[in-house]
């Protein structure tokens, strides 16, 4: 299974081919707060039409955790919203897709990631 990083997305949308895969509940915001108020209704029911949207439940909860202290205590913390998206796809044991270099930061947590391409 794969979970699908918001820089996936993006591109995914701007050239009319959706990936296949599920996206965190962050990279649904991530994608709505970037469109016009009166467009993210219809989007965000696209979206969720076309992708199953993962939530921040518990394991989720208890991954970031893990995973924040880790890369606070060797000062190499990433963005707040890609650790949850990441802390999403190690608890799910889900691969991530993403362009962004910073994930690899991760890999010794269990993340596994997939490069386009």
């Amino acid at each position: 299974m794969t979970l699908i990083d918001t820089s996936i997305a993006i591109d995914s949308l701007q050239y009319g081919a959706p990936r296949t895969g599920s996206i965190s509940v962050i990279t649904l915001l991530e994608l709505l707060r970037g469109v016009a108020e009166d467009k993210r209704p219809e989007l965000k029911t696209s979206l969720e039409g076309y992708y199953p949207v993962l939530g921040l439940d518990n394991d989720t909860i208890l991954e970031y955790c893990r995973v924040f202290e880790s890369l606070r205590s060797k000062g190499e913390l990433i963005p707040e919203a890609d650790m949850m998206i990441a802390a999403t796809a190690i608890s799910k044991d889900m691969e991530l897709w993403t362009d962004d270099e910073h994930f690899t930061r991760l890999l010794g947590h269990g993340l596994k990631l997939k490069k386009p391409g």
